[in-house]
């Protein structure tokens, strides 16, 4: 069973690691600067087994008419076990309960898994680089 909670991990520590194992911390960045991006996140779904961090999304929201959903990741070893669609479902379902319209961004290799959970495509994102 996947221990499912919105209080962050003890150590960020474990949220490096897990952004270590994907490939997702081409900016280098910092424990404290994850803690940050989650602490300054309108809501926060973390998945443990037990106790530790195996997976989590996250909504960036004004609170009123939409929350984009991102961050969403789980450890390789725990991937395909429902841990994402059930993440996702939590912050859905918050944003529901608040009147938010639920977005997000993905590559385009996770279109279909995101359509399988009732997403559709209705937009070009784009993105700027910065120097950090």
């Amino acid at each position: 069973m996947f221990d499912y909670r919105v209080e962050p991990p003890n150590d960020f520590k474990e949220l490096l690691d897990l952004y270590d194992a994907l490939g997702w911390n081409s900016l280098n960045l910092t424990a404290d600067e994850l803690r940050q991006m989650c602490m300054d996140s309108w809501y926060s779904v973390y998945a443990f087994k037990e106790n530790k961090l195996v997976g989590m999304g996250r909504i960036i929201s004004d609170g009123v008419i939409t929350g984009v959903i991102c961050g969403v990741c789980v450890l390789p070893d725990y991937q395909s076990r429902g841990i994402g669609k059930e993440i996702i479902s939590r912050l859905v379902q918050y944003c529901e309960e608040r009147r938010v319209i639920p977005q997000l961004l993905c590559v385009e290799k996770l279109e279909p898994y995101y359509e399988k959970m009732g997403f559709k495509k209705f937009s070009i994102g784009m993105t700027g680089d910065i120097n950090r």
